[in-house]
Formats: structure tokens, sequence, C-alpha cells
């Protein structure tokens, strides 16, 4: 365990995360902010990232090595309370930010907690908003994702403070792009069926064997062969339909920001690397072939003048966004990106002891239901009793609850259904194993 002594004048400022694109996320929000001291804590739990995919998100920031802690969950609180930092920024999927709150929640004094989502957010989610309003600050990146989680947490009820961030990894630089690849920002599950998989995995081929003189670059965040796990759980993997390929179809697990200093242009389905591509002022493709809809999470793209189908990847027929639609999306004026002075005045408010702690409330349902929480984010990490009794007895009644949500449907105004809104009121459609079947224990978090 490391902890940092040499404390620069400015803010004590910790992120705690430990999937892939949520290190990313965090360690780049934090080394954003003007004059402080950055932490990065990187908790135990299945999806943590291995050290070469900490290496990767980590790329293009100033956090050294030194400034990065593992810990286990249960020893949080004491280095929290150690460290006395006076923000902390958690980034993690919905039922780990909830875990990680109720540590905090044991820190006296309390940090000013900061949450957010680690690229594009648009449908914003019911689960996202429910899970993270009790930090005392949830950071969006665009005006349109700040129009919609406040037009959500309205809905639904919440008490909820979306403040504006530029997005971090996304900031404006030149020199990149001028070369030759194709890079495909590859996505867990999107698209999400085999069959929508398997003819992904044609398209990327069809590519490479329309001109074997340029790669095609499939940029992959995981090696689950190495035992490295990424966000989202992913059920086909295009690795293995992809294991028969041309000599320059080639896979690649560098940083994002790297593979574009050699590129062409990018080709997604929904990534946020779309965002970070256009900073860069590499073209980009939005691919439409699966269909433009909040499940498949593109919906952010109409009118971007960015959509393309198959034969215009095949064809290497990359676009540039319409400025119109940049200003409303990732690239509003940064003078507008509130999120930093909001974290301030917070820290002031709670300095004078008027910020009201927001506290994550015990689980309905007790010590059980407390315990299957615990389980789900944590796996083989929680090793206690009631936690595998809860998980005995809550994995059966989550099944039921996921079948019975499949029956019912997402249908009507404000759900996965409705294209033409920017929220969803209505739970996640698909649901994520957090702990991967492939490591024994089958723990599904619903929101």
């Amino acid at each position: 365990m490391t902890m940092s002594t040499d404390r620069s004048p400015g803010l004590r400022v910790v992120a705690i995360a430990d999937a892939d694109s949520f290190v990313k996320w965090s360690a780049a929000l934090i080394d954003s902010a003007p004059d402080v001291d950055p932490h990065l804590v990187l908790v135990q739990t299945p999806l943590v990232v291995s050290v070469a995919q900490e290496h990767a998100a980590l790329a293009g920031t100033g956090i050294r090595p030194e400034a990065v802690t593992r810990l286990a969950y249960d020893a949080l609180a004491g280095w929290l309370s150690a460290d006395r930092p006076d923000v902390v920024v958690v980034g993690g999927r919905g039922p780990f930010v909830r875990l990680i709150m109720r540590q905090i929640d044991r820190v006296t004094p309390r940090p000013v907690v900061v949450s957010g989502l680690p690229g594009m957010s648009i449908p914003a989610q019911r689960g996202a908003a429910l899970y993270r309003r009790y930090s005392d600050l949830m950071v969006v990146h665009s005006r349109r994702e700040q129009r919609a989680f406040a037009q959500l947490a309205d809905r639904l009820g919440l008490d909820m403070r979306p403040s504006l961030a530029t997005l971090p990894f996304a900031r404006p630089t030149r020199g990149a792009g001028g070369g030759t690849d194709l890079v495909f920002a590859a996505q867990a599950i999107v698209p999400h069926e085999p069959a929508e998989r398997s003819r992904l995995a044609g398209i990327l081929r069809s590519a490479a064997l329309a001109d074997p003189t340029r790669r095609v670059v499939v940029k992959l965040r995981s090696r689950p062969e190495l035992g490295e796990a990424e966000t989202h759980f992913e059920r086909t993997g295009l690795t293995d339909l992809l294991r028969d390929r041309p000599d320059n179809l080639v896979l690649s697990h560098e940083p994002m920001s790297r593979a574009l200093e050699t590129a062409e242009g990018l080709v997604t389905i929904s990534s946020t690397a779309a965002i970070e591509a256009m900073a860069m002022g590499v073209p980009v493709i939005a691919l439409t072939t699966f269909g433009v809809s909040k499940t498949h999470l593109n919906t952010v793209f109409v009118g971007s003048g960015v959509q393309g189908e198959a034969d215009d990847v095949i064809a290497r027929r990359f676009r540039h966004p319409h400025p119109g639609w940049l200003a409303d999306n990732y690239f509003h004026d940064p003078s507008e990106s509130t999120w930093w002075s909001d974290v301030e005045r917070l820290v002031d408010q709670r300095r004078r002891g008027v910020l009201v702690p927001r506290y994550v409330p015990a689980a309905r349902g007790g010590a059980l239901h407390d315990a299957w929480q615990r389980k789900a984010v944590l796996g083989a990490e929680d090793r206690s009793v009631l936690g595998s009794i809860a998980l005995a007895v809550g994995a059966p009644l989550v099944r039921g609850i996921l079948s019975a949500r499949t029956m019912l449907g997402h249908r009507g105004a404000e759900s996965w259904s409705d294209d033409g809104s920017d929220i969803t009121v209505t739970p996640a459609r698909y649901q994520d194993p957090v702990v991967r079947p492939r490591r024994s224990v089958l723990a599904t978090v619903i929101d």
C-alpha cells in the first residue's frame, strides 16, 4: 500500500475505480482539474484492471505510478481516513459506486463525492441516475447530456446535480490522423446478438480484403486469455470470430490515443472513441448497419453527419462531423464546463460545515440484501459466509426478476423502445454479470 506525502497547495483529490473504462475516465478527469494533488485507488473486484490495462488507461495523463494504490474493499475506509482527501471521484458501474459510497460514509470528515460516466451517456439511463443519486455532484460531458439527466432526475423525483465537464480524454490536438489504418473501436455489448457480431466480423474482414496494402486495426480493451476483464461482458468475442483473418487485419491493445496517431479514420457503432477521434481531427464512420436505436447506444449520432453503412466502411468513406452537432455534443465551449468550480464550491461548503452529507441508506431487506449487494460487486473477493448465503438465495430471485422484465418488455414513452427521447425511465435492457462466468460466480446486478 502506498500513500502520497508530498502534498501540493491544491486540493487533495482521489479517484476510486476498478474497470478499464472507468479507470481511464476518472484518472483523466482528476488530471484535468487545476492545481490538485491527484491519487488513483484501484479497488480489487473481478473487473479490476490488470497492470497492462492500467498503463493503457493512464497513458496521456500526468498521474505517476507512485500515485496509484491497489486496495481490498475492506481497507478503503481506513485508507481514506488516513489520507483525508478533499474530494473523491468514484468511477465504476452503478453497483460499485453505491458500495464505494458506503465506505466513504464511514470517513470523517466526509469528502465531497463526485460520480459520473466514462463517456457518451445518451440515452440518460434510469440505473445510472439511481445508483449515483447520493453523490454530491454527477459529471456529464455535453449540454445534451446535462439536459437529459436533469429531465431524468425530474421524472424519477431525484435530487441530482448534473455538472458539465469537457470529456477529459477528448481534448483537441493536432498531428493525429493522416495515416492509413482503419481503426475499429470494439465494444463488448454492441452489437449484442451473436449473428450481428458475426456479421460485424465479416464487415471488418471485407474491409481488410478490399485493400491488402492498408491495415484494419481492431482496438480491443482486454485479453480474456490473460484473465483480464472489462466493464461489460462480451458473450460473443470478436477475437474468436476473427481467428481466420487476413494478415492486414490486426488486433491491438494499445491506448486508443496511440492507435489514432496512425489512423486514416475510425469506425465504431457507439464507442466514445468517436469523440476522441473527432477531437484529434480523425474522420469517423458511426456504423448504422445494425440499426440506430437506444439499444445500440447510437442515437446520439443522429444529425452528426458521420453515420454510414457497411459499404462506407469497406470503401473507407470517413466523415467529419457537422459543426452544429458538435456544440451540443461534447464540443461545447470550455468556459461552459463548470464542474470544477462546482466542486470547489462544495468543498468550501463542506469546510464551513454547511454541506449536508448524502449518505447511502441501508439496503431494504436488511443484512441479507446488504450482503447480496456486496457479493454481487466483489464476487470471490468477498469471502463472508453471509455473502455466500445471499448469493445462493439471491441468484434465483434475480433470474426471476430478469425473466419477468423480458416478458413485460420495455415499451412506452421514454423507454428503451422510444428512440425519439434522450432518457430511459425503464430498467436496462441487457444485464451483465458483474462477476464473469469463467470465474465461477454468476452474480448479476440489476438496476
